[in-house]
């Protein structure tokens, strides 16, 4: 079965709210194995609903409607769909009562406008909506099949659960399939690259391999479509291995995980305490750390220094340093990591120090840099400890390119640890 999603209201358009209603229906329709090809959104006109409305019957079986079922003028879903399924709106009286016995059970009078909301195309199949005044209506027709659900969210997800999944799955019975589908995060390896290692894959029917690229990492999304759950879990698992193959390390987790709850789990596994100093991040990488659910649990303490003679002190340097040119290297970062892990006293100390630009465009910070070291050694383990370090670029708007020097950070401690601190 094929499905479309029609969204209906102008302010959807305007962006005056988000169209969260389009993506729980996606979702509910993927796990019961409905294919979703197109979602589209129209304003409060009912001419251009009419031709959405057509459209959508010439390519899928099932059109799910929401928005453009209240009492007002601007409310014109049941007119576009009776002109587009070539109906009369007719009068429900059993849908008529029910809003009257909503309103008197809230205790307000029911205005002469409510009436319209009991209007539905000729023949459609009625749904009473118990938590509002908008009901939904079915409408079967030779084009295909019209679903029409309020646009409030509670109202429509209500009805969906309630009313429409159990029509399409009883519409479905027998070639009934399930979608699942899982999510791998990927860090370290761009969009381009990952596409390279896994063209093969990603042109593959089922399962589907997919890609998302966010800011400083990337998602792969692998979906499979079987007759049952355990055909399509054994259909993620052979495509997950092949994935795993060919991208490594560069996989830090799976579905819910963040980078940051790796890093914490990984540090409290090891009974590992970290010291962390920023400067050109702002603080970020403590910020995430400390938000990870044991993230408190591993986190001493998170120094940000804007100054670059502050930075040299906590540092170790011999002699204050005016400029941050002379901070931003490598041998200051590793030294300095391994100088804050000592006097801080914990297993671990990590240190991200780059120029502080506060331009926001592209030009302004092309030439920026950082530098990540991490230092470590064992609990209980005794001099000297080891250390690690990587040189992360700066460019970019500002606050994605702070995004992407703390994920580089928090991905370099991963990597150690992972590796067993080698």
């Amino acid at each position: 079965m094929q499905a479309e999603i029609l969204t209906i209201g102008t302010e959807l358009l305007l962006g005056e709210i988000v169209d969260t209603n389009a993506a729980f229906i996606a979702r509910r329709l993927a796990e019961i194995g409905v294919d979703l090809y197109h979602k589209t959104t129209v304003g409060d006109n009912e001419e251009r609903i009419v031709a959405a409305l057509r459209q959508a019957l010439e390519r899928a079986d099932v059109v799910i409607t929401t928005g453009g079922l209240g009492p007002t003028v601007d409310d014109v879903t049941r007119e576009a769909v009776a002109r587009a399924t070539g109906r009369e709106l007719v009068l429900d009286e059993a849908l008529l009562a029910s809003i009257e016995a909503l309103f008197a059970r809230w205790g307000r009078p029911m205005r002469a406008n409510n009436r319209r909301q009991a209007y539905i195309p000729a023949g459609a199949i009625p749904i009473e909506n118990p938590v509002g005044t908008a009901p939904a209506f079915i409408v079967e027709a030779p084009q295909g099949t019209v679903i029409s659900l309020p646009g409030v969210p509670r109202e429509m997800r209500y009805l969906l659960e309630q009313a429409v999944l159990p029509y399409l799955r009883r519409r479905m019975d027998g070639q009934a399939t399930v979608i699942r589908s899982k999510r791998l995060h990927v860090v370290g390896l761009g969009e381009s690259e990952i596409d390279r290692r896994l063209d093969d894959l990603m042109h593959w029917e089922n399962p589907t391999v997919g890609l998302a690229a966010k800011e400083g990492q990337v998602d792969i999304r692998i979906a499979a479509k079987a007759t049952g759950e355990e055909e399509a879990e054994r259909l993620i698992a052979d495509a997950e291995a092949q994935v795993r193959a060919r991208l490594g390390e560069h996989i830090y987790g799976e579905e819910e995980e963040t980078l940051e709850g790796v890093v914490a789990a990984l540090l409290a596994g090891r009974g590992m305490r970290l010291t962390v100093l920023e400067s050109n991040t702002l603080g970020t990488v403590a910020g995430r750390l400390a938000s990870a659910p044991q993230g408190p649990r591993v986190l001493q303490a998170g120094h940000l220094v804007l100054a670059p003679q502050e930075a040299g002190r906590l540092l170790g340097l011999a002699s204050p340093l005016e400029r941050w040119e002379a901070l931003v290297c490598q041998e200051v970062a590793e030294e300095g990591a391994l100088h804050l892990r000592r006097v801080a006293g914990t297993e671990a100390a990590l240190v991200v120090i780059g120029h502080l630009v506060t331009g926001a465009t592209l030009r302004e910070q092309g030439k920026g840099e950082s530098w990540v070291a991490v230092a470590w050694a064992e609990r209980g383990g005794e001099e000297p400890a080891e250390v690690r370090s990587i040189r992360v670029p700066m460019g970019g708007i500002q606050d994605p390119a702070r995004s992407r020097v703390a994920t580089g950070a928090l991905d370099l401690v991963r990597r150690v640890l992972s590796r067993g601190g080698h």
